[in-house]
C-alpha cells in the first residue's frame, strides 16, 4: 500500500468516525482508536496520539459555537479543567509504561460504559439549592431558552471535581474526551442542566487533550503522517454531522450504534487478553 492510498483511507475512515461521533454524541476518538488499532494495526500509543490531536481540533471548532450562544458555563469549565488537566498528565504518564494489552482492556470497558450511559435519559435539574462553595466560586449561571435566559445553581462541587480527575486520567490514558464521565460528574453530582453540562464538557475536552498531547508529543507518539489525516477527516465529519443533526432523528441511529460500540468493546477486551496488541 502506497503512502497516498494509506492517507486517503485514513481520511475516509476518520471522516466516517467524525460523522458518526457527531450524530451519536460519542465523539470521534471512540471510533478512531478502534479503526487505527483493529483495522490498520497501528500501535496503540500512536493511535492515542492521533485521537488526542483530533479531539483538540473538533472541540475547538464546536466549543466556540456553544460559547457564542451563551450555553457554556466558562467559569465552571475552567475550574473543572484544573482537575481534568491534573488527571490527563497522570493518565498520559501511566499510558507510557502500561502494557498496550492492558490499555486495550481498559478502553473496551470504557466503551461499554459509554454505550450504556449514552442511552440514559437527560435531566434538566430545576429548583436546585446551590451549595455555599459553588456560590463562593461563582459557578452559578444562566442559559438561553425559548422563554428567555434561565438561571441555575450547582451543588456537590467536591464530588464533581474528584470525578473530573478520573475523567482526565482516562482521557490521557485512552486518548478519548471522556465526555461521558464529565457529563456524569456535572449532571449527577453537581446537578447542572443537561444542555449546560454537555456544552461545558465539549469546551473542556480540547484543553484536556492538549495537556495529554504534550506528554505524547515529547515521547514521539504523535506521528504527523497519521495524526494529520485523522484530524482533518474527523473535523470535516463532525462539521457534516452537526448539519445533519438538525434534520435527522438520530435516536434509532444511537441505539444501533451503541450495539456496534459494544461489539467493538468486546473485540478490544478479547484482543487485549489474547495479547494481540
Amino acid at each position: 500500500m502506497t503512502i497516498l492510498v494509506f492517507t486517503l483511507i485514513l481520511l475516509a475512515g476518520a471522516y466516517a468516525a467524525g460523522l458518526l461521533g457527531s450524530l451519536t454524541g460519542l465523539g470521534g476518538g471512540v471510533i478512531v482508536i478502534p479503526l487505527l488499532t483493529l483495522v490498520f494495526h497501528i500501535d496503540f500509543r500512536y493511535a492515542i496520539g492521533a485521537a488526542l490531536v483530533a479531539s483538540i481540533a473538533t472541540s475547538s471548532g464546536s466549543a466556540s459555537a456553544y460559547v457564542k450562544e451563551g450555553m457554556t458555563n466558562i467559569r465552571l469549565g475552567m475550574f473543572l479543567e484544573i482537575a481534568t488537566s491534573i488527571g490527563a498528565v497522570a493518565g498520559a504518564v501511566i499510558a507510557l509504561w502500561m502494557p498496550t494489552n492492558a490499555i486495550a482492556v481498559v478502553f473496551g470497558l470504557v466503551l461499554i460504559l459509554t454505550a450504556v450511559m449514552q442511552q440514559r435519559q437527560s435531566a434538566d435539574h430545576e429548583n436546585v439549592k446551590g451549595s455555599d462553595l459553588a456560590k463562593k466560586l461563582k459557578l452559578f449561571g444562566t442559559y438561553p431558552t425559548k422563554e428567555g435566559p434561565k438561571s441555575y445553581e450547582l451543588t456537590h462541587v467536591i464530588g464533581g471535581f474528584l470525578t473530573m480527575i478520573v475523567a482526565g486520567i482516562l482521557s490521557g490514558l485512552l486518548g478519548i474526551g471522556s465526555g461521558v464521565l464529565k457529563v456524569l460528574a456535572m449532571d449527577n453530582f453537581m446537578k447542572v442542566p443537561f444542555k449546560v453540562s454537555t456544552t461545558t464538557s465539549n469546551f473542556m475536552i480540547g484543553v484536556t487533550a492538549v495537556t495529554s498531547a504534550v506528554v505524547y508529543l515529547q515521547r514521539g507518539y504523535i506521528e504527523p503522517g497519521i495524526a494529520f489525516p485523522i484530524m482533518v477527516g474527523v473535523l470535516c465529519g463532525a462539521l457534516t454531522g452537526a448539519q445533519l443533526l438538525k434534520k435527522l432523528n438520530v435516536s434509532l441511529l444511537r441505539k444501533i450504534f451503541a450495539i456496534a460500540i459494544l461489539l467493538v468493546a468486546i473485540n478490544m477486551i478479547y484482543n487485549g487478553f489474547a495479547g494481540k496488541f
